[in-house]
């Protein structure tokens, strides 16, 4: 039977077909971290944006920053629960806490992501930082090495003093570098296979090189802080992501998303 004059909404329709609404991983997230409002519309469109260009599941660990405290900016996005074995941040020094993100301040402050490289493969492996500042330092903005040495290296570092070169191993033994002018926005380095090794920043390629990949280490990665020397790195992080290797395809698609999101959140550089 027919029923006529009974028009039913987009959103009803959405809803029906399995669309619109939360997200479920979004909502597991928003639940651990307590937000609500733009925060958590912003973090449920990240979600369904990663989805959608399908490198959710490449990813290990995704840290949003969001929320003004270390209780609500410590989860993982992808697994929000509240343990080392699901990558949750811990936070050591005097770093501070914003709308805009996490502050470290490089002199004692740093944080443990509980992920070692050697979780995701050899040659597929990626990491970003959304930095907010342009800063130069000696210290990494990630790292995971050895105690004494850089051999087989994952770090970043973006923008070290005079010369103002960065600095980028990916389970490599060369440090590769360029001359860099401001840094901030999606700092990305990604290997895809032994000798694909990438450090892009936003849309911008700064080194595409054949280094060719040695070892991964077992020892977490840290934001901020070197693990060998205590090299401190201070800039204000507003999302970070650790996960398998990303093409050049997916790395545009995850500027894109972060991007998006960070404009949501009215904190975009």
């Amino acid at each position: 039977k027919m029923i006529i004059g009974k028009a039913i909404s987009p959103f009803a329709l959405r809803k029906k077909n399995g669309g619109g609404g939360t997200d479920a991983d979004a909502q597991a997230f928003i639940t651990a971290t307590g937000i609500s409002g733009t925060n958590a519309t912003a973090t449920n469109q990240l979600v369904i944006d990663l989805k959608s260009a399908n490198i959710w599941t490449k990813m290990k660990c995704i840290y949003p920053f969001v929320g003004n405290t270390s209780a609500s900016q410590k989860y993982n996005l992808k697994d929000p629960r509240d343990l080392n074995a699901a990558y949750r941040l811990t936070f050591f020094g005097g770093g501070t806490f914003s709308s805009l993100g996490y502050q470290s301040n490089g002199t004692n402050a740093y944080v443990d992501t509980f992920l070692a490289p050697n979780v995701m493969a050899l040659n597929s492996i990626h990491g970003s930082v959304y930095l907010q500042q342009d800063n130069a330092a000696n210290g990494a903005a990630f790292a995971s090495e050895v105690g004494g040495t850089f051999a087989n290296g994952f770090y970043l570092y973006p923008k070290q003093t005079t010369p103002f070169n960065c600095s980028v191993r990916i389970n490599d033994n060369t440090s590769d570098n360029a001359i860099m002018g401001n840094i901030k926005g999606l700092n990305l380095i990604t290997r895809t296979a032994s000798n694909v090794k990438k450090y892009k920043l936003n849309t911008t390629n700064i080194l595409s090189l054949t280094t060719v990949s040695s070892a991964a280490h077992t020892e977490s990665i840290h934001l901020a802080k070197t693990r060998n020397n205590s090299a401190y790195y201070s800039n204000l992080y507003s999302f970070a992501s650790f996960g398998d290797g990303l093409t050049d395809a997916e790395c545009l698609a995850l500027y894109n998303a972060v991007n998006a999101f960070q404009v949501t959140l009215a904190r975009n550089v």
